[in-house]
């Protein structure tokens, strides 16, 4: 398709348009929520300086992925209204340009937009939630010792094969034990060839002991020996504290490390909805961006869309639909009540039979 000086045109506003959408719904979530959480760090912990900056720089990244989808529903439904009102449209239309023609610019934009937030979603949310949960859990709380937590996973890793994967249920920080243990070793071609199971593990000061378990030697997929043992030295060389801090949340994960917790958590038998809607999720709500393209562009070219203020209404009546019904489809994939893939994509399958029911409006 041969670039115009008009689908340069319609492109440049929208871009700017978006920009603007960017630096408006990010200062307000930053006004709603990361400023009142340093203000609540500074007031009950004393936080100093450098950690509130730290918190807020680390916390921008989570912010803008979130403006995204709703940045391009405004940045389109402003460029085409104000279009539409100041009779461009008209004389584009009058020319002999049709309304796909028009639309392409934004809806090429919407998607380049969503290929961007996917990697900005998988290359920097990450990392910066991980930098951001350290910043408060160790430097303003002032926490130096384990926490409680579910799913402990470890991997030995070396020379990109993994050596030995360890599951926990939980760790106990009051006890400073694992329960529920499973310790995987693998031989060189990436099969299991031990294992040990065992009902919890101690922390002595110095290693590891676990209890009341079963050791497995196993070829060719079966177990050849199994032992009963009543104590067992567990091979980790990791305190606590070092355990703990290994372990992410769920929003600190990226796709190929949610991949290979939600298989790790299969092999136990653990319930990996949570994990799967997370997963999922990473790729539809930066997809939204293209809804929201397919949706602004028509209804910004409604007579009634004639200035920004409407525009702007507009988009917050939309978001809030949209987003109260990602938030359902999120519960009920996270509840198990509907398969996680199926419930995240709830929202962009509405939001698509809407788009492409305006866009055939629009286009007649």
């Amino acid at each position: 398709m041969h670039v115009r000086i008009l689908d340069k045109y319609i492109f440049r506003e929208v871009c700017k348009a978006f920009l603007f959408g960017i630096c408006a719904f990010s200062a307000v979530f930053i006004g709603s929520g990361t400023l009142f959480k340093i203000a609540k760090y500074i007031t009950d912990y004393g936080a100093s300086l450098s950690a509130v900056v730290k918190v807020f720089v680390f916390g921008l990244p989570n912010v803008i992925m979130w403006t995204f989808p709703m940045s391009m529903l405004l940045a389109t439904l402003l460029t085409f209204g104000r279009l539409s009102s100041s009779s461009e449209i008209t004389a584009m239309k009058s020319c002999g340009i049709g309304f796909f023609r028009i639309a392409m610019p934004a809806i090429l934009l919407g998607f380049l937009v969503s290929i961007v937030a996917i990697l900005f979603n998988e290359h920097v949310v990450p990392w910066a939630n991980t930098a951001y949960r350290n910043v408060v859990y160790y430097e303003i709380q002032g926490k130096s010792g384990a926490k409680s937590q579910d799913h402990i996973i470890l991997k030995d890793i070396k020379d990109g094969q993994i050596q030995r994967l360890l599951y926990a249920r939980r760790y106990d920080a009051d006890s400073q034990s694992l329960q529920s243990i499973t310790l995987q070793e693998f031989d060189g071609a990436g099969k299991v060839s031990h294992v040990e199971n065992a009902e919890y593990a101690e922390f002595t000061g110095k290693e590891w002991v676990m209890h009341n378990g079963m050791l497995y030697d196993i070829s060719d997929g079966e177990s050849e020996h199994t032992l009963r043992f009543n104590t067992q030295v567990l091979p980790i060389n990791a305190s606590p504290r070092q355990i703990v801090r290994e372990q992410k949340d769920p929003e600190e994960l990226t796709m190929k490390e949610l991949k290979a917790q939600i298989r790790i958590m299969k092999t136990q038998y653990v319930d990996t909805s949570k994990l799967e809607t997370e997963l999922y999720q990473r790729i539809t709500v930066p997809m939204a961006s293209l809804i929201f393209a397919l949706v602004g562009v028509p209804l910004g070219l409604q007579p009634t869309r004639n200035s920004s203020s409407a525009g702007f209404a507009m988009s917050v009546i939309i978001i809030f639909f949209y987003y109260a019904l990602m938030t359902m489809a999120n519960a009920i994939g996270r509840s198990g009540a509907l398969s996680p893939m199926l419930a995240v994509w709830i929202p962009n399958v509405v939001g698509l039979i809407a788009g492409l029911f305006l866009i055939r409006k629009a286009s007649r």
